[in-house]
This record gives C-alpha cells, structure tokens and sequence, in this order.
C-alpha cells in the first residue's frame, strides 16, 4: 500500500474502530467477540481497501462487511458447540440436571410424533442431523421446494405444541 493510502486507512480505523465494536455488541456479541469481529472486519478493509474507499457509501459496506465476519463466525463449529460461563447479563444459569434432560427429550420425542411422517423425516434431517436443504431434498428424494413447505409446516405445527409449550412455560396463545 502507498504512504497516502496507508496514512487514509489509519485514519479510518482510528476513526470507526468503536463504532463497529459497539456495533458488533448490539448484534449480539459479546465485548471480547465483538473486537474480534472489529478487528477482522478492518483486516477485510485493508485487503481490498480500493473497494472499500471508492465505495459509493463506504459505512454500509464495511458495516455490510462486519455483518458478514459476525454470520461468519457463527457458522463455525466453535460457536455452536461453545458453552458460556455466565450469561450476557451476568445471572448464572443452572445446569439441566438428568431429570429435566430426560424430561425435555421426551417433550421433543412427543412433539415430534405429533408430525406426520414426512415431516418429522424434514425436520430430523434439516435440523437434527442438520443437513442443507439440498441435501435434505436429494436423501428424502424430493425436490427443495417441498422440503421448504413442509418444515414451514411442521414447525408452525411445533411451535403450537403443547408439549414444548410446556417446557418453555407459555400458554397456547
């Protein structure tokens, strides 16, 4: 990079490096992710910084930019198999014990019974084995568009269960 280009980019991180921090916490990372994610978003900046400062609206696309590295990151493995210490809010929550793990597995197992049969095979797929809905369509033998309507359908149907309503403690509404 040239001296000038340098000097402008410097600037510009001094300049949005809070912001995107801040607005990478109300996203919903926490503080240590969210200069994680500020601090990826700038490297992105600085490898195609010609984009970037020639862009028509320069915020939005670097904010465009850290939403992408915070959908990124939680595609990753680790952040869905993370565990957290204590909650955003600092309140500690208590681990399900064996009876309350048994007791949401069978509110799952019923509710999922509750399906018919090639719904709960969409849903098993799609969100238990997580497979793309291609994948989901080509193992079912069915195109991608049925396997879109039918988990619309089994998950409207889901969510007005009363077995899992139970669990999260709403009443049918």
């Amino acid at each position: 990079m040239e001296p000038d280009t340098e000097a402008a980019y410097a600037d510009y991180v001094q300049q949005s490096w809070s912001s995107l921090v801040r607005a990478a916490v109300f996203l919903g990372a926490r503080p240590h992710e969210a200069e994680d994610l500020a601090q990826t978003t700038l490297v992105r900046c600085y490898t195609g910084w010609s984009r970037v400062s020639s862009a028509e609206n320069r915020d939005a696309y670097v904010y465009r930019m850290l939403l992408n590295c915070l959908r990124d990151s939680r595609r990753t493995r680790w952040w869905k198999d993370r565990q957290y210490d204590a909650p955003l809010d600092g309140a500690r929550t208590a681990e399900p014990d064996a009876t309350d793990r048994v007791a949401i597995a069978d509110a799952v197992h019923r509710a999922l019974g509750g399906l018919t049969k090639p719904n709960r095979e969409v849903v098993v797929l799609r969100y238990f084995v997580q497979l793309t809905e291609r994948q989901t369509a080509e193992a079912l033998g069915i195109p991608a568009g049925t396997v879109k309507s039918r988990l619309s359908r089994a998950l409207a149907h889901l969510a007005a269960d009363d077995h899992l309503l139970d669990l999260s403690g709403r009443s049918p509404s």
